[in-house]
Order: structure tokens, then C-alpha cells, then sequence
């Protein structure tokens, strides 16, 4: 029996060392392999009849995101899209005389709509500034929201068996509130504003005539909008691009498609090819001088605007949830720091931050608001904001202190409003799995608020009053800011949901366009015809990052490869279990483009 208790744990002991060897083993080709593709974004010299390729595949986010290993591991070559490169890439491309055009690749991009704006104007100007260059757009299947971009081209191709979808714009719910009625789960909300919707899904079973009334008129608009411009670079009417997407135009021929000028022309793939080797006077299509974005901006200096020293403009980029410690947002604890800190940099002319949040935590929102006030209280310097998506709830709370907004026509912002919602799970917990508490306390109002058991009206009554207390603080920020009435911004506040064309009208931001109009808008404030821009926070991952992130992607390709369509319900749920007790956030929903 000894012996073979020594042999059993002896082979124990051989299983792990084995699997801890795995363990390390695939720890360090994922490091290898991710470094290797971090370290391989060079580039030689662009040569002359070269051309832009943008690559429209894939999460255009506000900048380049973070290599995933198990990509590299899997030999997916797919370019980081970032919108600042892309952008600027466009920008610099117009005057770059190695430059004779740009393509456009259409493959099913994944961004918001004030970020495909942020393109499509880059695209304009890199028109007017160069009349003489070419832009030219390619797609097997267009989707709306790479039409959108796409449509500003001098012609658009399409695979002969192609597709192009136009629909307009929807924006869809879930609700909550009969299964946790079938779970015995009460949602307590204590919120302050009409049309703050955030915690409708838990509270009904449809939407609201006030959620309804908001959604229609900014979807309205920013569909008037995007029509516009669709017509404008087609050659249409609105009437038109309504027309497609009424009539179901994704199931019509292509060969209608052309006759409708969604398209220009059809040709395969290799065609395609072929007509831009004829346009770069390459001798094969194997040879076609294509630039990468990534590439041309490793290559180029798109950071810099004129030539000599000029301003040195700072970007800070506060993207995703507000939340207090934690979270892969906006993080308070993290960029808390990071704004004092760039109060110490003396090369600094001015600050924009660049945000794109529905906001989160009332709290953390509060903290990165002081934060910023600091900035401008020790540096004397200006501070612009420029929303991109959304800069909504606390987007908007951490916006409204600066000395200049800008927003795009289609950026959700206001959202002015505060709730709290905190689950009653009695009916679940007692009535159906039979567990039972008994508590003992020193004083009457001792114990907590907790799931285990409703909220007593003296606790329901002092929540509101915590929220109200919390309503108030950001109103009063918002007109002090806007140097506006409380009473005036209260008016529009109410948790609404504004487009950016609306906010203009009512006040809530100074200017429309994006990120590089503010940046210029800045350089104007400055008195200076040349800057530089300096992005923060820095990226600089290191090794371990991109390892511990290795099984975040993996779990993260699991769970989109399981749930499918029911991801949205999963991610609803899991931003609320992690939500802070009192949060400024508009409602859980996004644009379907």
C-alpha cells in the first residue's frame, strides 16, 4: 500500500510539472509571437504612384487596439484600426506626393456612426485639397455602415453577385422585468429624470412613451443626416436613398444596383485588382503599391500639422463604462492620476479630451470632473473637448467643464441624470430556495441595504434623497459650465438623449465636427498655424499585458461564438451586475447602423 500511495502521488506530482511546463511554454510563444507583431509595424519608403488602402475589416476603435495573441497564434494578419490613423493617414495622404490615390476595401468594419463621420469628412477634404488624386471603393457585400464611408468615393465597384444593404437606422431594447418576476427578483430604482431610460429594462416590459419620444427624434435626425450625405455623394435625391431602404434593396440584383447608382460598375475581385495595376503602371497585380494605414502612418508623421516648432496639443482619450477602480474604461483611480500628472508637462499649449462614453459611476464622474478643473486651475491652459459616439450621462459630466465642445451631427450626448438601482432578491432566495435570515442590530436603522430583504421607506426615502443630492451637483456643474440657469439646463435634462445637431440648438456643445476640427479649433485659440499632437494615455503594453490578455480573448471568442444573437442580453447583464450603486449612464442600448 506504500508503495503504490508513492507511486500514485510521484505520478500526481509528474502531471502537474508537466501541465505547469505547458502552462509556461504557451505563456511564452503567446509573448513571443504578440512582441513579434508589436515590434513589426515598420515600413520602407513609399514609393511614388503608391496608394492608401483602407482596409474597412473588423473594430475601428479611437486608437489602434491591442494585438490578440491568439490571432497571431492562429496566423490572422488583421490590421489595428485606429480612428486617429485613419484619419490622419487620409489627411496627410492629400498632400503627399508619393500618394495618388486611395482604396477603399470594404469588408465589414465594426464602428459608430460619429466615427464613420469622423472618415467620411476626412475623405471630403482629401478631395478638395486634391482634386487630382483618386478615391475608389471595393466591396463583396457593402454594409451600410461601409457604404456610408464608401459613398464619397469617385466610383464604387461591386462583386457581380454582390450586395449592398441600406436600411436606416433602429435601435432595439431588451427587457428584463417578466423574467425577474419569474425569478422573484424586485429591481428598487431611485433615478431622477423623465426620459432617463436606463432603468426602464427592469422596471417594464416595453418601452415608454417618453424613452420612444427621445429615440425617435434622434434616430430621425441622425438618419436625415446620414441620407443626406449618401445623396449628396451619389448624386441623388434623399427620396432616393429612402427608397432603398425601404424596399429591401439588399435583395435586389446588382445589376439593379447600378441602375438604382447605389454602385457604379461590377467586377470581381481580380478585376478590381487589375484596374488598380493599371492605375499605378505596376507591370502585375502581385506589385500593387498598396499602403497600408498602419504602415503609411509608421512611415509618415501624421501628428504634426505645418512646418517649424508651433503648440504642442495634448490628446487624452477617456473611451468606454465610467467606473471607480476598475474596468477596461474609464477608469477614475487610473485617469484621476494621469490628468494631474499632465498638469506637470510645461511643453503642453493645451489639453483636448476625447471621449466616447454613456457614462457610468456618478461618483468617478464627479472625481474626473474635479480633476480636470484642477488641470485648468494649475495650467492656465485651454481645455476643448471633442465627442465621438457617445458623450452621454457621465460622458457628458466629465465634457461639460471644458472651455470648448465639439460634437458630431450624429454623437449621443446629455442624458443629464442620475438613478440607482439595487435588487430585491426576497421573493427569490426565501419564497423559492427556502434560505431565511434573522438579524440582530444595535440601532433601528443598522442594518444595510441589501438583496436579502426590500428596502424599508425610510431607506427608499433616503436613497432618493441621495440621487436628488447627486442630480443637483451635475446640473449646477453643466450650467455653470454652459453658463446657463440650472433651472435652464434642468429643462433639457431630465436624463434626455440628444443628437449632436439638437445639443448645438439647445446649448449643450459649442461647435460640430470631430476630434481634428477641435484640434484646429485649438491651434486657432493658440494663434498658431502649426502644432504637434501628443496622445496620452501612452500605449506602451508590455509583454505580461498582452499575455494575461491572451485569455481574456479567448474567453471573450468562447462567449461570442456560443451566444450568438443572445450576446447583447449576456452583456447586459454582466454591465449590471458590476454597476456602482448610483450611476449617470443612458440607457443600455446602441444604434444599429
Amino acid at each position: 500500500m506504500k508503495k503504490f500511495f508513492i507511486a500514485f502521488l510521484g505520478s500526481l506530482a509528474g502531471i502537474w510539472f508537466s501541465l505547469f511546463i505547458a502552462f509556461v511554454g504557451f505563456t511564452i510563444i503567446i509573448a513571443a509571437a504578440a512582441a513579434s507583431s508589436i515590434g513589426s509595424k515598420t515600413v520602407s519608403e513609399i514609393k511614388n504612384n503608391s496608394y492608401l488602402n483602407i482596409s474597412m475589416s473588423g473594430a475601428i476603435n479611437e486608437r489602434p487596439g491591442m494585438v490578440k495573441p491568439i490571432e497571431v497564434l492562429q496566423g490572422i494578419d488583421k490590421e489595428l484600426l485606429g480612428l486617429n490613423e485613419i484619419v490622419g493617414a487620409i489627411r496627410s495622404a492629400a498632400t503627399d506626393d508619393c500618394i495618388s490615390g486611395i482604396f477603399i476595401d470594404c469588408k465589414g468594419s465594426s464602428a459608430g456612426l460619429a466615427q464613420r463621420q469622423a472618415i467620411l469628412e476626412a475623405l471630403k477634404e482629401f478631395k478638395g485639397t486634391a482634386p487630382e488624386k483618386w478615391i475608389y471603393a471595393y466591396a463583396d457585400a457593402y454594409t451600410q455602415g461601409d457604404y456610408y464611408v464608401a459613398s464619397v468615393a469617385d466610383s464604387l465597384f461591386l462583386n457581380p453577385i454582390g450586395m449592398a444593404d441600406i436600411h436606416g437606422l433602429s435601435s432595439t431594447n431588451l427587457y428584463f422585468k417578466n423574467l425577474l418576476d419569474k425569478m422573484g427578483v424586485e429591481m428598487q430604482v431611485v433615478k431622477v429624470g423623465t426620459y432617463k431610460s436606463a432603468v426602464e429594462p427592469f422596471l417594464l416590459d416595453k418601452m415608454s412613451e417618453p424613452a420612444r419620444e427621445q429615440q425617435e427624434l434622434y434616430l430621425n435626425n441622425m438618419w436625415k443626416y446620414v441620407a443626406g450625405e449618401i445623396a449628396e455623394s451619389r448624386g441623388v435625391t434623399v427620396a432616393d436613398v429612402n427608397a432603398w431602404a425601404d424596399s429591401l434593396v439588399f435583395t435586389t440584383s446588382a445589376e439593379n444596383l447600378v441602375k438604382l447608382k447605389v454602385v457604379d460598375r461590377l467586377l470581381y475581385r481580380h478585376e478590381m485588382d487589375e484596374k488598380l495595376e493599371k492605375l499605378t503602371n505596376v507591370d502585375s497585380v502581385d506589385y500593387l503599391p498598396a499602403v497600408g494605414v498602419s504602415d503609411y502612418c509608421s512611415a509618415r508623421d501624421i501628428y504634426k500639422k505645418g512646418k517649424g516648432k508651433g503648440a504642442k496639443i495634448g490628446v487624452l482619450y477617456a473611451t468606454g463604462d465610467i467606473t471607480d477602480e476598475e474596468g477596461d474604461g474609464i477608469v477614475a483611480s487610473k485617469l484621476v492620476p494621469e490628468i494631474l500628472n499632465l498638469a506637470d508637462e510645461d511643453n503642453l499649449d493645451g489639453l483636448v479630451l476625447c471621449v466616447n462614453s454613456g457614462g457610468g459611476s456618478a461618483f468617478a464622474s464627479e472625481q474626473i470632473w474635479e480633476a480636470l478643473q484642477q488641470w485648468k486651475k494649475i495650467t492656465g491652459k485651454p481645455l476643448y473637448v471633442s465627442m465621438s459616439d457617445y458623450a452621454a450621462s457621465g460622458g457628458y459630466y466629465i465634457s461639460c467643464g471644458a472651455d470648448r465642445i465639439y460634437a458630431q451631427p450624429t454623437t449621443l450626448t446629455g442624458s443629464i441624470g442620475i438613478f440607482g438601482m439595487i435588487p430585491n432578491a426576497h421573493g427569490l432566495i426565501a419564497d423559492k430556495l427556502g434560505v431565511n435570515t434573522s438579524t440582530v442590530s444595535t440601532n433601528p436603522r443598522a442594518v444595510p441595504i441589501s438583496i436579502m430583504d426590500p428596502m424599508t421607506p425610510a431607506q427608499r426615502s433616503a436613497m432618493q434623497a441621495y440621487v436628488e443630492q447627486g442630480y443637483e451637483l451635475f446640473t449646477r456643474r453643466c450650467a455653470e459650465a454652459r453658463g446657463m440657469s440650472q433651472d435652464s439646463i434642468k429643462a433639457i435634462a431630465e436624463g434626455r438623449v440628444w443628437d449632436g445637431a439638437e445639443a448645438l440648438r439647445i446649448g449643450l456643445v459649442d461647435e460640430l465636427g470631430g476630434l481634428d476640427k477641435a484640434i484646429a479649433g485649438m491651434a486657432k485659440k493658440l494663434n498658431v498655424e502649426t502644432w504637434k499632437v501628443i496622445e496620452y494615455p501612452v500605449l506602451e503594453p508590455k509583454w505580461y499585458d498582452i499575455v494575461l490578455k491572451a485569455g481574456v480573448d479567448f474567453k471573450a471568442s468562447l462567449v461570442d461564438e456560443e451566444l450568438g444573437e443572445m450576446k447583447p442580453l449576456y452583456e447586459t447583464l454582466r454591465q449590471v451586475k458590476g454597476l456602482a450603486p448610483v450611476q449617470a449612464r443612458m440607457g443600455f442600448f446602441e444604434v444599429n447602423l
